[in-house]
């Protein structure tokens, strides 16, 4: 087992590995994938230190916490962060059908993940995004009842602005707020972060290599499967991908000169980002996850952290991370 350090999401909130893994690739969204290398792939990251696992029950419509039940099997629970977003609703096609955090929603959604999951309690439980038809202190006092009756252990958010996470603390501890965050996507820094700071809430950071697009193995002639997101993602279309994989180009001799991998120089860059950011790492096979995970024994020099955002600005990155639609509905880009 690997000693990757821990690092703490937020005051109070659980301890966990410095990286996490994030299930989502596994399920859908990223093209098919193989059940029983998705399982040897989690397996080998609780192998190897990684104690904080990160999926949603919309996940492939439950496959993810399926999953997460069957590679945890015979393994001590308690030494396990299982974080669970809910709220997102589907259509029996595996379409998109909204957003539900209203409480009796909550509690239903969660009696349903604790059956899938094979446990009597999830760690960190977390509405996917802001209903905007239920106030956020309604949602929070309902997860609040959850912790009281030992269901959940600690309360997190994902994708909300700072006024969110004001109100939702206000009500509960919030222990941390899960949001892409990497150097193609740098807009928690200006408003969300030092209002987290303030409050003592941990930041979960996901999209570190921008889904793949950061990992250095991104080409302009690679196709995608149907159903993958990245065939309409805007970073990854026609002259917006041009202008990224130039940046990536960029960090590579940077990556080389410490014999690193581009992954692993940008996912050490998320991780340095401060000891209250935990990067969710997506590997969804054993050779990405060894890449990757190498990034936990990479610490940057502040010579090399100029270098990285020399080579990548603020806001470099061309199309933004979701269709405009998307970006509209969060609560964290307004």
């Amino acid at each position: 087992m690997s000693d990757f350090g821990t690092r703490v999401l937020g005051t109070g909130g659980p301890q966990v590995s410095m990286l996490g893994l994030g299930l989502m690739g596994m399920s859908e969204f990223y093209g098919p994938a193989a059940p029983e290398e998705s399982l040897t792939t989690i397996r080998g990251a609780l192998d190897a230190g990684v104690t904080l696992l990160d999926t949603g029950d919309f996940y492939g419509m439950g496959h993810g916490e399926l999953l997460v039940a069957e590679a945890l099997a015979g393994r001590d629970r308690s030494a396990v962060t299982l974080s669970v977003k809910y709220g997102a609703l589907r259509t029996p096609e595996g379409g998109w059908a909204g957003i539900d955090t209203r409480p009796a929603a909550t509690a239903n959604f969660l009696g349903y993940s604790l059956r899938r999951l094979r446990t009597d309690h999830v760690d960190v439980y977390r509405p996917s995004r802001l209903d905007p038809a239920v106030p956020i202190e309604e949602t929070v006092g309902a997860l609040a009842e959850l912790v009281k009756a030992g269901h959940v252990r600690h309360i997190g958010l994902s994708e909300v602005g700072p006024e969110t996470l004001r109100r939702a603390h206000a009500v509960h501890p919030v222990c941390d707020v899960q949001i892409e965050y990497s150097l193609f996507s740098r807009g928690v820094e200006r408003r969300l972060l030092p209002v987290a700071r303030e409050l003592g809430v941990g930041i979960t950071a996901y999209g570190v290599l921008s889904r793949g697009l950061l990992s250095g193995a991104w080409s302009s002639g690679r196709t995608v499967s149907p159903g993958d997101f990245r065939g309409y993602a805007p970073r990854f279309q026609g002259q917006h991908l041009a202008h990224n994989l130039a940046l990536v180009e960029a960090l590579r001799p940077i990556a080389q000169a410490r014999s690193a991998t581009v992954a692993q120089l940008v996912v050490a860059w998320v991780a340095s980002r401060g000891a209250d950011v935990v990067p969710l790492v997506g590997a969804r096979t054993p050779a990405q996850l060894a890449d990757v995970l190498g990034a936990a024994d990479l610490t940057l020099t502040a010579d090399e952290l100029a270098a990285v955002e020399a080579a990548v600005p603020a806001d470099a990155a061309a199309g933004s991370r979701y269709p405009d639609v998307v970006m509209h509905e969060l609560d964290s880009e307004r």
